[in-house]
């Protein structure tokens, strides 16, 4: 579908270990044969769309050029692959770089500036570790450094909820069942620090439809819950290697995010060229909640 500043379509992938051809869904915002580079956006989950970082074109919008978003293998409009489930040794971080730099290759990408939300920044940091030349500005958006650190992090807040929730909570690390309570004592989490706005965008509720429908990045990349992280993912880190990334980087979280100081401590340590800013009266979707603040800190770090 082709409209004046709206383009969408798919790419194929070849992914070496299947026997059929993958395909990504992409969307284009604006004009992606401007002058001004495009902005590429890597969403979160692992397991959600793209739609929630469709807000971004606030951006472009105002700075020209493009916002490219797309679906990742595995989810959304992108080629489903359930029968992966468990299979930790193709869903890798490497598989979603190969997938990022399929698209860029076949949309003529010839420089871009990037910004990866949560699972999506991990992806955008070992994209940047890599160097590409193509690639002048980093934005790491409520991102962690090491799974490590994220598990720390979700336990200290987590035991800063009521007894009760985190009774609930636990109980679920020990049975793994997905009861009434269970959802409710989530939903307290989330609304705390994941999204404080109530009712929830639709854009995010409909990234964890994307989860319900298919969790099969998911949970074999992540595991069962934000607490208990078991699948490919476990032990993730780039701690040793961010001072590679030589470009000028954007960090962001906020005040209430669960992705807490302590997880993006090592970006703002050990990349040369960093600026941090935490945005208060805000959680893990700072680009709702404090819309316009933080439109304007990312025009400004991408013009700088």
């Amino acid at each position: 579908m082709t409209s004046a500043n709206i383009t969408e379509g798919y790419i194929d992938f070849n992914v070496a270990s299947l026997s059929r051809v993958c395909t990504t869904w992409y969307k284009i915002i604006g004009d992606i044969k401007s002058s001004v580079r495009p902005l590429i956006a890597l969403h979160g989950g692992p397991g959600v769309n793209s739609e929630y970082l469709e807000i971004l074109s606030d951006v472009t919008t105002v700075r020209g050029g493009a916002l490219v978003v797309y679906d990742q293998i595995g989810t959304g409009k992108s080629t489903h692959l359930q029968e992966k489930m468990g299979d930790g040794d193709f869903w890798t971080v490497q598989l979603f770089i190969d997938e990022f730099d399929n698209l860029i290759h076949n949309l003529g990408i010839e420089e871009y500036d990037l910004l990866g939300h949560s699972w999506g920044g991990m992806l955008a940091a070992s994209i940047a570790i890599a160097e590409p030349p193509a690639l002048k500005r980093l934005v790491l958006a409520s991102t962690p450094a090491s799974m490590d650190l994220w598990i720390e992090a979700q336990n200290e807040l987590k035991s800063k909820l009521p007894k009760e929730i985190q009774d609930v909570l636990d109980k679920f690390e020990e049975d793994g069942k997905h009861t009434p309570e269970y959802q409710k004592a989530v939903a307290v989490y989330y609304g705390l620090h994941l999204c404080t706005l109530d009712p929830m965008p639709e854009a995010i509720v409909h990234g964890f439809a994307c989860i319900e429908k298919d969790p099969t990045v998911y949970l074999t990349m992540l595991g069962p819950s934000e607490f208990n992280v078991t699948g490919s993912l476990k032990g993730w880190t780039v701690i040793d290697q961010v001072h590679k990334i030589q470009i000028p980087t954007l960090v962001t979280n906020g005040e209430n995010d669960e992705a807490a100081d302590t997880v993006l401590a090592p970006f703002v340590a050990n990349i040369p060229h960093v600026k941090w800013i935490k945005f208060q009266n805000a959680s893990h979707m700072v680009h709702f909640e404090q819309r316009e603040k933080y439109m304007d800190a990312v025009l400004q770090f991408l013009n700088e």
